[in-house]
């Protein structure tokens, strides 16, 4: 019940607040704490209650040494005292223990409860980046900030409210009983305060730098790791592991010399706080010393000075000493609150329209470039009508696929307007306008699961019956069979065991369950052999039927008995018609097409039987 509060909290405050500023930053992430404040309530009264036990157990410590050192001088022990007074502290150190467990467990579940709703809320801001956000940036360095770094939170916040909240009340404690053995005493320990306060905000600042820079070279090292992974057989097929290992290398040691400065830099603060310490310890038991002999002070009590000076100093160096948690925490949270500040996919600001009946889509002069780039489409005009089949033809770098990116509203235009029907996209949400399309992308990943799991990834819910339908028609269930697993066989690593083809037919198996009015096939047959190619053509003909089809390749072959081909070089529309037409224009797609299969005519021919 706390975690699902705490993930509308944090969703919340991700969207309304700067990360920039350390304070900043602290006052935001212990915001998020506040759907759980009635156990952090119970935390710090538990360490109340833990640390005022071990600030009043000196206390009658030294009041039995007095009792011992009486009896030593008087020739008579009060042993009836002495008794009451150790037990009393042996009482108190076990009911010490008890609410230190108790502020531990309650702290430990505040803190689980933040991260749940904090990771929840990464992963809800995820789905709702735009794609240029991910273009912008290594998927190394997203991965990063949604799993290094609010892990780091995570271990830092368990440590920082537990040891934090301790070391503030113990410190606060000492000071009132030492104050009341001994002002003067209690002044000579307070002297160290100022000093050890200076080297904390001096070492603060610099550190922080240094924290931001280890993370954000953290980032950058998993993104050369991600790429490596997913491109290994690459590496090795040229040979260039020792390239890669030199750009690891490299990045490596970036990472080593941003985390040694950090660590050096806020590490310095400990060793400083001992030696104050010392320093402090040393003065008292003079000073301490000298009013013993001169009957100022019981020995008893300079031993319960003593150790407040210790329970003193020893909260005053676990602050400084935790100075490296609070600056390494601060620097994730930073890039953790930089995540979901990002800005959304304007297309999720989408009206309620509903999706008309009439699927006609059109685009209006339509021009869209990436951020920093020439435009890569300009002026595109065109109209695809109910149940047909628009082709886009064009080399590399065309813009075919900005096209499919505008169509599904990954971007939108920049100027013109694309019309459902009559209604403009913008105004339908993302939601219910990319429920009209079903896509079979260039590259056919299929998730980790089972072949089921994957065809009915189009239609949650689907029957069996639905399933094997959709598997049938897209010539899936043939090879599906001769698995040992069948369509419980488990896919991997984006689809293996199976081959490059059969990745494909599953994911046209996946869209003819989806049974969505709208299809885009994104260079669905550009890398599978002659075979598999021509049950692909016979798969998206069955696919196609009744349906507004959307064509993109590379091979012309995939297009010729499209109701419309549009022609793209460089971002713009050059040529539109028909198969017959165009060749008939003897222009740049007559070109194109006399150039790909004036070489191969039979195989033309024996793909095209399968249209």
């Amino acid at each position: 019940m706390a975690a699902g509060t705490g993930r509308t909290a944090v969703t919340t405050a991700a969207v309304g607040t700067s990360s920039d500023g350390f304070w900043r930053t602290s006052g935001r992430l212990l915001g998020l704490l506040r759907p759980f404040r009635h156990l952090m309530l119970g935390a710090v009264a538990a360490t109340c209650a833990f640390a005022g036990l071990n600030v009043a157990a000196p206390k009658y410590l030294g009041d039995a040494t007095d009792v011992v050192v009486n009896g030593i001088f008087l020739g008579t022990t009060d042993q009836e005292r002495l008794v009451i007074l150790l037990s009393t502290v042996a009482v108190m150190y076990v009911f010490a223990s008890l609410f230190n467990w108790i502020q531990g467990a309650l702290t430990a579940r505040s803190v689980q409860g933040l991260m749940y709703g904090l990771r929840a809320a990464v992963e809800d801001k995820l789905h709702r980046l735009p794609s240029t956000y991910f273009s912008e940036r290594s998927r190394g360095d997203v991965l990063s900030r949604a799993t290094n770094d609010i892990d780091n939170i995570s271990q830092a916040m368990n440590q920082l409210l537990t040891q934090l909240i301790m070391s503030v009340l113990m410190l606060c404690g000492s000071l009132a009983m030492m104050l009341w053995i001994s002002p003067m005493l209690a002044a000579i320990a307070l002297a160290s305060v100022p000093l050890s306060t200076c080297i904390t905000v001096l070492v603060a600042r610099r550190s922080q730098a240094h924290f931001e820079r280890q993370w954000k070279e953290t980032g950058e090292l998993n993104a050369h790791v991600e790429e490596f992974i997913t491109g290994h057989e690459v590496i090795k097929a040229f040979g260039q592991q020792s390239r890669a290992a030199d750009i690891f290398a490299q990045s490596n040691r970036r990472l080593a010399r941003a985390a040694t400065k950090a660590q050096y830099s806020a590490g310095v603060v400990q060793p400083l706080m001992v030696l104050m310490a010392n320093l402090n310890y040393i003065a008292v038991a003079v000073v301490g010393a000298l009013q013993v002999i001169a009957g100022a002070m019981t020995i008893g009590g300079i031993q319960a000075f003593i150790q407040f000076s210790r329970l003193f100093s020893q909260p005053v160096g676990q602050i400084g000493g935790l100075l490296n948690l609070i600056q390494s925490c601060a620097a994730s949270a930073a890039r953790v609150f930089a995540l979901l500040d990002a800005e959304e996919d304007p297309a999720q600001r989408g009206g309620d329209t509903p999706v008309p009946a009439d699927g006609t889509i059109v685009f209006e002069d339509v021009t869209f470039g990436y951020p920093g780039s020439p435009p890569a489409v300009r002026n595109l005009s065109f109209t695809a009508e109910p149940g047909q089949t628009a082709a886009i033809v064009g080399h590399t770098g065309a813009g075919k696929t900005t096209v499919v990116n505008l169509l599904l509203r990954f971007c939108e235009p920049g100027s013109g307007r694309i019309t459902l029907g009559g209604i403009d996209t913008a105004t339908i949400s993302t939601d219910r306008l990319r429920g009209q399309f079903g896509v079979v992308l260039q590259d056919a990943w299929l998730f980790a699961g089972t072949i089921r799991e994957n065809i009915a990834y189009g239609l949650p819910g689907a029957t069996e019956a639905g399933i094997l339908a959709a598997a049938e028609a897209s010539y899936v269930d043939r090879f599906v069979r001769s698995l040992p697993g069948g369509y419980d066989t488990v896919l991997e690593n984006g689809g293996e065991p199976l081959s490059q083809g059969q990745r494909q037919l599953i994911t046209i198996a996946r869209a003819e369950l989806a049974g969505r009015p709208v299809l885009i096939l994104d260079e669905a047959t550009s890398s599978v052999d002659s075979r598999t190619e021509l049950l692909i053509r016979q798969a998206m003909r069955r696919l196609r039927h009744g349906r507004t089809s959307f064509v993109i390749a590379h091979r012309l072959s995939t297009v010729r008995n499209a109701d419309l081909i549009l022609v793209m070089d460089h971002g713009r529309i050059v040529e539109q018609g028909t198969h017959q037409s165009l060749l008939a224009a003897n222009s740049y797609y007559a070109r194109l097409y006399n150039a790909q299969f004036s070489a191969s005519p039979r195989r033309t021919g024996a793909l095209e039987a399968g249209l």
